[in-house]
């Protein structure tokens, strides 16, 4: 993707005191411009950053819970009005494939493809690199599910919630082995390790709004590397 237009806040045509473009930074957007590559979300809970990604990730055709496109399932609609007001600018080269991962759905999600009830794939279940999801842990299932990607689009909610600081160093490999192949990935998290990623763009959405900064101006980094160094 190129980049999202939102007609909301800006355009004047919603209520701002609604949520969630009562959030500051929602109300701020006009149109976001990814990387080509890697673009992160980052801020502190409740600056919009889920609510934003999640919407993303609707409009480019995923399922709101997670998954791949293929995947259709709800177990509550909680997806928000912003997804109305989301266009998304597109090259001429559609991705062939994309997963949506986000932490808070991770475990319904692993239970709609161990369930192998749904598309092509008739009544077996989905193995990720061979493996069953649920034998093995939160971390170890997140990490196979990545490593069974081929080159797409990806859209991830928090993938640190699952992953030790080792295994967010081993995220940090596999996603630069997709971008080499011309993967695109847009990231909501909390990590100083994941947003180190070299040359990524990284949007950081507060009570003052949405801006790109850089790795250095993060107020999780710069709290991380105080708490650390004291």
């Amino acid at each position: 993707m190129n980049e999202a237009f939102i007609r909301g806040a800006r355009a004047g045509d919603v209520d701002d005191s609604v949520y969630p473009f009562s959030i500051p930074a929602v109300k701020a957007i006009d149109s976001i411009i990814f990387s080509p590559s890697v673009t992160f979300f980052v801020g502190e809970n409740g600056s919009g950053k889920s609510t934003l990604t999640e919407s993303i990730a609707v409009a480019a055709g995923f399922n709101a819970e997670g998954g791949t496109k293929n995947y259709s399932f709800t177990t509550q609609d909680t997806t928000s009005s912003l997804i109305d007001k989301i266009t998304l600018v597109r090259g001429f080269r559609r991705e062939q494939y994309g997963y949506f991962l986000r932490a808070e759905s991770f475990y319904t999600t692993a239970n709609y493809a161990e369930s192998g009830t749904f598309g092509a794939h008739g009544s077996k279940p989905i193995l990720f690199d061979g493996k069953h999801i649920h034998e093995q842990s939160h971390g170890e299932a997140f990490l196979s599910i990545v490593n069974s990607f081929r080159p797409g689009l990806f859209i991830f909610d928090e993938p640190e919630s699952a992953l030790s600081p080792q295994r967010q160093l081993a995220l940090l490999v596999a996603i630069k082995e997709l971008v080499k192949q011309g993967s695109q990935f847009i990231i909501a998290t909390h990590s100083p390790v994941l947003l180190a990623y070299p040359g990524a763009k990284i949007y950081q959405l507060s009570q003052d709004g949405i801006e790109q900064v850089a790795y250095e101006e993060i107020e999780h980094v710069k709290l991380t590397k105080d708490f650390l160094n004291n």
